[in-house]
């Protein structure tokens, strides 16, 4: 079976308590730019930064450009890959006054396509990678290009088991002995 998340060589886990902590500092960029005139989320990702931003920033006029640009692999959540982008939904105007929010900015495609049609908006995204980050014109924080960023809403917290009540057959544990 080949590896279909080629290009990704590691994972980050982003948390809650992280994503709210960076959104927040996002907000204070924001703030110091603003006053806004409203805010574009990119759907999905962008909907939850988009909303603490506008509680922070007390904005009340929130609108949705509806984009999807990644498609499910075989089995679908890490090994997702960017396909053609598919416009669901598109916003009136050239953006000016307002703030497009997204979650991550990676190789810039959906970012390219949003300058071209919002050119007087300003792009934030909570996290970007190299081949998108010119496209964006506030981030909190840049990852490499090889790196796959797992949001929240990805992943499942679960009990684990501690090691000293695990099987003794220590499945996927490697034992070490001396001597």
């Amino acid at each position: 079976m080949s590896d279909i998340r080629q290009p990704y060589e590691d994972d980050i886990i982003i948390s809650w308590p992280e994503l709210h902590r960076d959104a927040r500092y996002l907000c204070h960029l924001l703030h110091d730019l603003g006053p806004w005139q409203g805010i574009i989320a990119v759907t999905r990702g962008g909907l939850v930064p988009a909303a603490l931003v506008a509680r922070e920033l007390d904005i009340r006029l929130i609108d949705t450009v509806c984009i999807a640009s990644y498609g499910v692999g075989e089995t679908g959540g890490a090994e997702q890959q960017q396909s053609t982008l598919k416009i669901l939904k598109m916003v009136q105007g050239d953006g000016e006054g307002f703030v497009v929010i997204d979650d991550l900015v990676d190789t810039g495609r959906t970012a390219a396509y949003l300058r071209q049609h919002l050119p007087k908006a300003h792009f934030a995204t909570l996290y970007a990678k190299p081949m998108g980050r010119k496209l964006v014109d506030s981030c909190v924080k840049e990852f490499k290009q090889n790196k796959w960023i797992y949001f929240p809403w990805d992943i499942d917290y679960q009990f684990a088991t501690p090691i000293k009540d695990r099987p003794a057959n220590g499945a996927n544990i490697a034992v070490h002995k001396k001597g």
